[in-house]
């Protein structure tokens, strides 16, 4: 790996925000991927459009994934690594882990584990810092292992590396007896607040400020943990989300620059998001193309992964080749977006922005409101 040069005064993890000129990023990889055989919150978080599929899931659990489903998304994926690379990005990947084999704790034990196809999810990068978030989920546990080389490489480097408590995962972290609460009820998780969990990819990051929704993966606990890690540089804003199986916020909105906000309409009441954005310009996104992969033949994603698009800086914004409606807003409000076939990739849970973790971004620490 080639070192940043330290005397020119580069860290070499540096991100603040989600749309400073992007230099180096990791992108997940799809070998040895493979069904959960613990789907306890992936029945909570599945879109009603996609509860058919879940049973295929079910059915599925504890295999590994059809070699023509990940050849498929492997394709594309290439060729997202390949356009990053023509933009002069600086593209690293975790090494191959075997994700078929077992695990256990003293209280619990799993079949398998999942992939490594969503680096987002696990590591949450605010300034020169890596954080491993404590993930709700069981098979999910030890996905870090992957990265493990990468990590070491950026501590040796100057980078800071912690781990976030790693959680027990007991069952009283779970309701097992949930039930998704009417439209007109308050929202219910299937998590407790038991210990501190969340996922990375709950957050996103806008220099001082930090936005985050609680999910079926992120609760109270672990947000209180984050805020107190980060200190008083730092403020985590909650936004409210009318989603009704919360699980990433990252197609629910989106910065697409300084005093630039995407949100779902689905998804987000504007009369309902915190005040500091009182002065800045709001867009609805459109309503996106409807897909079905023709790969695996099942949908556990929302259509609203339209969303879920990678900037490359204020400019450049990585989007999927087929939402033609997305693709046209964004030029509209004068992006320039660079389209990738992606939907292949849809069935190992993310889109550019969950397929990627930015290491480092031309920026500095600053507030935008």
């Amino acid at each position: 790996m080639n070192k940043v040069n330290k005397e020119q005064g580069i860290k070499i993890v540096n991100s603040h925000n989600e749309w400073d000129t992007l230099e180096e990023v990791i992108v997940g990889r799809l070998e040895h991927a493979m069904f959960p055989s613990w789907n306890t919150i992936n029945a909570a978080t599945i879109p009603p459009i996609a509860q058919e599929s879940i049973k295929k899931l079910y059915e599925r659990a504890g295999k590994p994934y059809p070699i023509e489903v990940i050849k498929a998304a492997q394709q594309e994926l290439e060729t997202f690594v390949n356009i990053l690379n023509s933009e002069g990005i600086i593209v690293r990947r975790p090494d191959v882990f075997d994700f078929s084999l077992p695990f256990s704790t003293p209280k619990w034990r799993v079949q398998n584990g999942f992939c490594s196809a969503n680096p987002r999810d696990i590591f949450l990068v605010v300034g020169d810092e890596i954080i491993e978030t404590p993930t709700a989920d069981r098979g999910r546990y030890f996905e870090t292992w992957a990265y493990r080389s990468l990590l070491k490489y950026y501590f040796l480097n100057g980078a800071k590396w912690t781990s976030a408590p790693k959680p027990q995962l007991l069952d009283n972290l779970y309701d097992f007896k949930y039930e998704e609460p009417p439209e007109q009820d308050e929202m219910r998780y299937i998590i407790t607040e038991f210990e501190p969990t969340f996922d990375a990819a709950d957050f996103l990051r806008c220099g001082k400020e930090i936005f985050v929704q609680k999910s079926h993966v992120t609760n109270e606990f672990g947000i209180k943990w984050l805020q107190r890690h980060l200190g008083t540089e730092y403020t985590i804003h909650i936004i409210e989300t009318n989603c009704r199986q919360p699980l990433h916020i990252d197609t629910t909105i989106a910065f697409l620059g300084k005093g630039k906000l995407l949100i779902n309409p689905e998804f987000i009441d504007k009369r309902k998001l915190p005040d500091i954005f009182s002065n800045w310009d709001v867009f609805e996104a459109p309503k996106p193309i409807s897909f079905y992969t023709k790969s695996s033949k099942i949908k556990v994603v929302s259509d609203w992964m339209s969303l879920n698009v990678l900037m490359l800086d204020e400019n450049r914004v990585v989007v999927e080749k087929n939402q033609e409606p997305m693709i046209r807003f964004l030029k509209n409000i004068g992006l320039k977006p660079i389209v990738c076939p992606f939907e292949n990739y849809y069935p190992f849970g993310g889109s550019f922005h969950c397929a990627t973790l930015d290491i480092r971004r031309r920026s500095k620490l600053e507030s935008y409101f």
